[in-house]
């Protein structure tokens, strides 16, 4: 099938050398403009870029998909399909009917709970059993068009997003792949208006443990926020990012350091308790928090805020 992808990060890479492995004709891939990435904030060119540049695809950046030049470029590929998966840029009206057979979304969640930005990390903070990758697809709205295909998976204790996001790239690729050589066939559903949620873009000030709260939410948070923007204690002046935590049958004042042994330490939450386990100094590297008590001279009866 002739198509064209739009993607950026590795998300997308993934379905883009999926689709080309699985024989289709690509001849467009868009992904953003380089931006500046790294301690260096050097220009990188996205996932998306490098992986078609290394596939022999033509690759084109615009900062947007408004004017005319573009549409004209688009609708020069005479393109069947066009995939788009974590592309970043929204899609206006002329661009989604420039396609033949439509514009088919890939998207991280089971649709219509989670639109949006981040739907990985939500289904982790809200506790959600399941999630998956839906074939949508696209209209206007924001991730409100029909799905014509779902894969699900369950979300275990121990996922964050880094682990839950490459598990659902995997899925994803293989989803998009299934669907295009299943189109003919495929029923598209329309989304229930009931169970609608809305994934909003993960912020720095939703960083901070509170507590008071119980130590199954925390643990979530803190599954939640790895890699970005990471979960955050407080010790005096010092913040502290948090990457690894059980929970732990304790009690005490929320934020009371309750033990501490050479590999982690026992805090006291709204219920129960958070075993840290490993953590980050501003700065450093990350290391078990037991090693990081003795550095700050940490005893039991403190307060972590």
């Amino acid at each position: 099938m002739r198509l064209i992808f739009a993607g950026t990060p590795h998300f997308a890479a993934a379905a883009l050398t999926a689709l080309h492995e699985a024989g289709h004709d690509i001849p467009l891939v868009l992904t953003q403009p380089d931006r500046p990435a790294g301690r260096g904030m050097k220009l990188t060119e996205s996932a998306v870029g490098q992986t078609a540049r290394a596939l022999g695809l033509r690759v084109e950046k615009p900062e947007h998909l408004k004017d005319s030049n573009t549409r004209e470029m688009l609708a020069d590929v005479h393109a069947e399909v066009m995939i788009v998966a974590a592309y970043g840029l929204l899609l206006p009206q002329a661009v989604l009917d420039i396609p033949a057979r439509g514009c088919l979304n890939i998207h991280g969640s089971l649709l219509p709970r989670w639109r949006g930005a981040a739907p990985v990390q939500r289904a982790i903070l809200a506790g959600d059993s399941e999630t998956g990758v839906g074939i949508m697809l696209m209209e206007a709205g924001l991730d409100t068009g029909p799905v014509l295909l779902e894969k699900r998976i369950p979300i275990v204790p121990d996922d964050t997003s880094a682990i839950l996001f490459e598990k659902l790239t995997r899925l994803g690729a293989d989803a998009v792949v299934d669907a295009l050589a299943r189109l003919d066939a495929l029923v598209p559903r329309v989304q229930s208006a009931e169970g609608v949620t809305y994934a909003h873009k993960l912020t720095r000030a939703e960083a901070p443990l509170d507590w008071a709260l119980r130590a199954l939410e925390l643990d979530r948070q803190i599954r939640a926020f790895d890699p970005f923007p990471g979960a955050e204690a407080r010790l005096g002046d010092e913040t502290l990012k948090v990457w690894k935590a059980v929970v732990a049958p304790a009690t005490g004042e929320p934020g009371q350091v309750l033990a501490i042994t050479p590999l982690d330490i026992v805090v006291a939450c709204g219920k129960d308790a958070l075993r840290l386990m490993t953590v980050q100094k501003p700065g450093g590297r990350r290391q078990s928090a037991g090693e990081w008590a003795r550095t700050v001279n940490l005893a039991t009866g403190q307060r972590l805020g």
